[in-house]
């Protein structure tokens, strides 16, 4: 399953970016995000891999992220790792003008290895297409706000 998403931030290009590359961020736009903890590279940049940590409500999530293409302030390409689903990320950050930038974003979920995760994604793919524009839209709101 592939789908798409933008916004359009009322940001220079290379604030949007900085802002997007600091995980101290993520906790401002990602709902349930707890902390994110490198453990092998150097953080940022390719190749880099880091555990993610999520919870929401009960349920705690870890996902593993591996960097596979920084070439900030422009584009960004991850592989995210979870036990029951993979999915790459491409980000793309365009100057559309002096202070305003349009982020672009393709997912792609190359595997789904539980039963009822994979008949949702068949059925209702929405179920994965709006957490990830809504925090597309929070990084929008919190992108504008400095």
């Amino acid at each position: 399953m592939k789908f798409k998403g933008s916004v359009d931030i009322d940001q220079p290009q290379q604030l949007v970016a900085e802002l997007f590359a600091d995980p101290k961020n993520l906790k401002e736009y990602q709902e349930g995000f707890v902390k994110k903890v490198l453990v092998s590279g150097t953080k940022g940049k390719d190749g880099a891999v880091s555990k993610m940590y999520y919870k929401n409500g009960k349920h705690e999530m870890e996902l593993t992220e591996t960097i596979t293409t920084n070439n900030l302030p422009d584009t960004f390409e991850a592989f995210y790792h979870h036990k029951h689903m993979d999915n790459t990320m491409k980000c793309s950050f365009i100057a559309l003008s002096e202070n305003q930038t349009r982020y672009e974003t393709e997912v792609e979920y190359t595997r789904i290895n539980w039963v009822l995760p994979r008949l949702f994604a068949i059925l209702f793919p929405g179920m994965y297409k709006k957490p990830a524009q809504r925090w597309m839209n929070n990084f929008k709101i919190y992108a504008e706000k400095q």
